[in-house]
């Protein structure tokens, strides 16, 4: 979670390396029993308290990520500085199953405020795909108030989809980030024996967290925080490319990302 106050009031464009990239037809976004997957990965500074929070102009900013789900259709979302009732709507507008990790702050659980009612406060996948199960551990490397985690979710569609939130650069805490970074490349090397694993998150920093045989993609065409958002995805997944959407209501851009699907052997 940020402390730094983003100014409010950008407009909303779309960025793209070289050309603008339509929303994927449904078709192309089949999934593993398809030729194509689509992540989306957002950071939506939703607890009410970091500095960013006055750029978001609650409720603007759940709006913004339910019209920016809608136009992509997304075979997965991630979001970070995320709260519980917030995406738990999303996911029921939107038409997806939803797995949440809460993020400990001070030694407490975080309740969300201004207003407050929204649940606690954390990171989130949201999938098209019935889920078969999820897994969520704190990092073993902390600093600061916040403690870190990664959530792993895995579908009935073959597919696990991960996400975290990395330590931030400020003082108290950036540390942690490059243990972090090390964990988060082995967690998701061992999701992915025996399974298509593609990541979405905030790593806060601009050098890659994926193992050797993963790709990488970045919001590093962004306007907001470039380069901090990243996607990962093993062999199964191929041929990736990035598109970054404009937000208004954050301080993230919104990271969207597609790739082939290779059948498993």
């Amino acid at each position: 979670m940020r402390v730094l106050l983003v100014a409010a009031g950008v407009a909303l464009i779309v960025i793209a390396s070289g050309c603008h990239q339509p929303p994927a037809t449904a078709a192309a976004q089949r999934g593993p029993s398809g030729s194509r997957y689509t992540l989306m990965q957002m950071n939506l500074c939703l607890s009410g308290l970091a500095g960013c929070y006055g750029k978001v102009r609650y409720p603007a900013v759940v709006r913004e990520a339910e019209s920016r789900i809608r136009e992509a259709g997304p075979n997965a979302v991630t979001f970070n500085e995320a709260c519980r009732g917030d995406i738990a709507q999303i996911a029921r507008q939107m038409g997806y199953r939803m797995r949440f990790a809460n993020v400990i702050y001070r030694g407490s659980p975080l309740p969300c405020v201004r207003p407050g009612g929204r649940g606690l406060f954390g990171d989130a996948v949201l999938t098209k795909a019935a889920i078969a199960n999820s897994r969520s551990e704190a990092f073993r490397a902390q600093a600061g108030p916040e403690r870190r985690v990664w959530l792993c979710v895995s579908t009935r569609g073959g597919v696990t989809v991960c996400t975290a939130h990395l330590a931030s650069p400020d003082p108290a805490e950036v540390a942690a980030n490059d243990p972090q970074c090390t964990e988060l490349g082995t967690v998701l090397t061992r999701q992915a024996v025996g399974h298509r694993v593609i990541f979405g998150g905030d790593v806060n920093r601009r050098s890659s967290c994926a193992p050797p045989s993963f790709w990488t993609q970045t919001d590093a065409s962004g306007h907001q925080d470039p380069g901090s958002q990243q996607a990962y995805g093993s062999a199964a997944f191929h041929h990736p490319s990035a598109q970054v959407i404009r937000a208004a209501h954050t301080d993230h851009d919104v990271l969207l990302v597609r790739a082939g699907v290779r059948t498993l052997r």
